[in-house]
């Protein structure tokens, strides 16, 4: 009797790790297997090449987290960060326009064209699949237009490029900004009230209603936090080089966001998902993009052995 009991209990204890820490023990287990693979990838350069690489594509995937617990999605981000920045390399390469104003000019663009698809899906309830489509569109319209199709430069100055390049230490700045923002991003998902309304109108609109929430605007600030997280994407992202390609910069980055976030345990349904199961899903993103380079595989197979690992991962955390 004892034993069933304790063997009971010990099920119970595993099922409630696996629950809650799967992604991270899935994240563990990759890292074994590569490193395995190839015995160079667990050294600081490789890893720290690893995380300055997935800063922009895991600043996407914060704010993505809680468009998709609140129930919506977007389609428009990576075209947004191409349109944001142009804006912020435009004035940047302008020497009589400080640098700080032309970045707050990159991610206000960013904002307000976010603001405009939460505006549009809230208030005309149109579905977000059709609405951040046309929107990402018009943003890459836009973008070509400004660009005249092309590549711009900036000006390739330490005091713009030291965010995508420079580093604390061995520490890049960009891991270091990402894991602020998940940090504080993290803390007001799980204990402020407006992370409880976000879960609770991804869970159940019509309940949430009921509840006296105001799902309209719950659902219009997760776009408009949304769109702050791709402007400091795109700073992080212009930074490196200080140039933006009118047709390349920022292509699919979405679709790699949206991936880390469903890998992170994130219900595409709404209602369910964490940051912390983000982070991780990032991570995994950056690991298979870094692994394929280093084993010296076809870029004609990248993305069926991507694909593959990514199910995986989300079979192995499934509930």
């Amino acid at each position: 009797m004892a034993t069933s009991l304790e063997m009971g209990k010990a099920q119970s204890i595993i099922k409630r790790i696996w629950d809650n820490y799967s992604i991270v023990l899935v994240t563990l287990l990759i890292v074994a297997v590569c490193s395995i693979l190839a015995p160079r990838f667990l050294t600081i350069n490789n890893l720290m090449a690893i995380s300055r690489n997935s800063a922009v594509i895991g600043m996407i995937a914060l704010g993505m987290t809680f468009v998709i617990i609140g129930g919506g999605i977007d389609l428009s981000a990576g075209h947004v960060v191409a349109t944001g920045g142009a804006v912020l390399i435009i004035m940047q390469a302008n020497p009589e326009i400080p640098i700080p104003l032309a970045i707050a000019a990159g991610i206000v663009t960013s904002l307000v064209i976010s603001t405009i698809s939460g505006a549009i899906i809230t208030k005309a309830s149109l579905q977000p699949f059709i609405v951040t489509l046309a929107i990402g569109i018009m943003a890459r319209s836009i973008t070509m237009y400004i660009c005249r199709g092309s590549t711009i430069l900036g000006r390739n100055v330490p005091e713009f490029t030291t965010l995508g390049m420079g580093s604390v230490g061995f520490i890049p700045i960009q891991l270091i900004i990402f894991v602020l923002f998940s940090v504080v991003l993290s803390f007001v998902l799980k204990y402020t009230k407006f992370g409880s309304y976000v879960y609770a109108v991804g869970c159940n609109e019509n309940a949430a209603r009921y509840s006296g929430i105001n799902v309209h605007r719950v659902r219009l600030y997760t776009y408009i936090l949304l769109g702050f997280c791709i402007g400091i994407a795109g700073t992080i992202d212009f930074s490196r080089m200080a140039a933006v390609s009118a047709s390349t910069s920022g292509y699919l980055y979405e679709f790699d966001a949206i991936t880390a976030v469903v890998i992170g345990g994130t219900s595409l349904a709404g209602g369910r998902g964490r940051i912390m199961g983000t982070v991780m899903g990032v991570i995994i993103l950056g690991i298979v993009s870094n692994i394929l380079i280093m084993l010296n595989m076809s870029p004609f197979l990248a993305g069926a052995v991507k694909g593959v690992i990514i199910l995986i991962a989300v079979l192995l955390q499934k509930r």
